[in-house]
């Protein structure tokens, strides 16, 4: 197994796996989140870059970190003038934005023509999720995320809640808020604010098969008795909540605070409260999202991918891509970031599974729901976002009923994607 080689039979059998051969000088462009091209994780993509120089002479990689929206507006322009990155990352939701402007390379036969051995170490969902009809593949799953709850232990012990098991049900989780709400503190953020956290909760209390939309329909998939479930929900929450959105750096000070109780989020908020456990003594755990009835889980998912642009450079792009994204070089990203990739393979490395929050992101994964399906088919329109988060703090302001504002809310989606 490639895994368990030495650095340089891993730098062999790169030659045989990915290819080398007799190049004339290339330079390829490659554009990363600008947090990967800083500190430590700068230090270990260049190491991936100086392995795969080294197993393909004549090739140079230039590695250069953007903003998110320096991400997907710097691969649009680039399109447009010929100039894109030969090699990129970005999100599944700006997936078809991507593949209606040219920016990306439809992979498949790349993806057929690997060894099975390397395609068979990809989560099967995720790489579904690249795949938006048969012989058409845009990108390889990268890292991602499976949203978890974040418990604050003090709070919800003070309140009387027995900590040793997590709420099973949203009805039970409902009754632990409750009682955090008698007990003087707040049990969750604004559940309306953000379309994320809106999604979180149909993936609780709605249907999962539900979630996302037909475009060649121009209809939602949303249907009214999950919907006003769903809706209910934030009804039910709205005397618990902090004011706060799930992404306010305000929400994060009062779950480190013993202000607030539950915090439903991915994985990227684990330093500051892992930090915080250690300076100022905050006792806090994470497990999965409670589901809408006993041994099934709520919460959303979603992937960064790794982009090849059609083009001259296209062939050794694609030998880049698919050594990035390859077991060893994602056993060693998962470590270094303490967060979950695509790569299933290298989530079982045994040095990996030994980090809890991977594993508990694994598990997730297996419950949540993608963000906005599907992707790279059509670009979901702002309206459709705004419509959600609406209707929901509409709802929880009961301006509607829960089944008032599901049919509202349905009739304005289908409204809103038939223009």
């Amino acid at each position: 197994m490639i895994s368990s080689m030495c650095r340089t039979t891993v730098l062999a059998a790169t030659a045989t796996l990915f290819g080398t051969g007799a190049l004339s000088a290339q330079e390829l462009q490659y554009w990363v989140y600008s947090d990967f091209a800083q500190g430590d994780a700068l230090k270990l993509q260049q190491e991936f870059i100086a392995e795969f120089e080294a197993a393909n002479p004549g090739v140079k990689i230039v590695i250069s970190g953007r903003g998110d929206d320096d991400l997907t507006s710097g691969q649009i322009a680039g399109a447009a003038s010929g100039t894109l990155p030969d090699v990129f990352m970005n999100g599944l939701n700006v997936g078809a934005q991507l593949v209606e402007v040219g920016a990306l390379a439809n992979i498949y036969p790349d993806w057929m023509a690997m060894p099975q051995e390397f395609r068979d170490q990809f989560d099967a969902d995720a790489i579904k999720s690249c795949s938006p009809k048969p012989e058409t593949m845009y990108c390889i799953p990268y890292t991602g995320f499976g949203e978890i709850m974040y418990r604050n232990l003090t709070v919800l012990q003070a309140a009387g809640v027995d900590t040793a098991t997590p709420p099973a049900t949203w009805e039970e989780w409902l009754g632990q808020m409750k009682k955090v709400k008698e007990s003087g503190k707040f049990a969750v953020p604004d559940q309306t604010q953000v379309f994320n956290s809106v999604a979180s909760m149909f993936a609780i209390a709605g249907d999962k098969a539900q979630w996302g939309i037909d475009y060649d329909k121009k209809q939602t998939l949303i249907q009214p008795e999950a919907a006003t479930r769903a809706l209910q929900t934030f009804v039910d929450m709205k005397p618990l909540q902090s004011g706060t959105s799930r992404n306010d750096q305000g929400t994060k000070d009062l779950f480190i605070t013993n202000q607030l109780a539950f915090h439903v989020v991915g994985p990227w908020v684990n330093p500051s409260y892992e930090q915080a456990a250690k300076e100022s003594g905050l006792k806090y755990d994470y497990v999965l999202v409670p589901g809408g009835k006993a041994g099934d889980h709520g919460g959303i998912k979603s992937y960064e991918f790794v982009g090849v642009a059609p083009g001259k450079n296209r062939e050794i792009a694609w030998k880049f891509a698919s050594y990035l994204t390859e077991k060893k070089q994602m056993a060693r990203w998962a470590k270094l970031l303490s967060r979950y990739n695509a790569n299933a393979a290298a989530m079982q490395d045994p040095e990996v599974t030994a980090l809890p929050l991977i594993v508990k992101s694994v598990e997730a994964v297996k419950y949540a729901v993608d963000v906005t399906p599907p992707y790279f088919v059509a670009t979901m329109p702002n309206c459709y976002r705004s419509i959600m988060t609406d209707t929901a703090s509409a709802v929880a302001d009961g301006e509607f009923s829960a089944e008032e504002g599901a049919k509202e809310l349905i009739a304005e989606l289908n409204d809103c994607l038939a223009k």
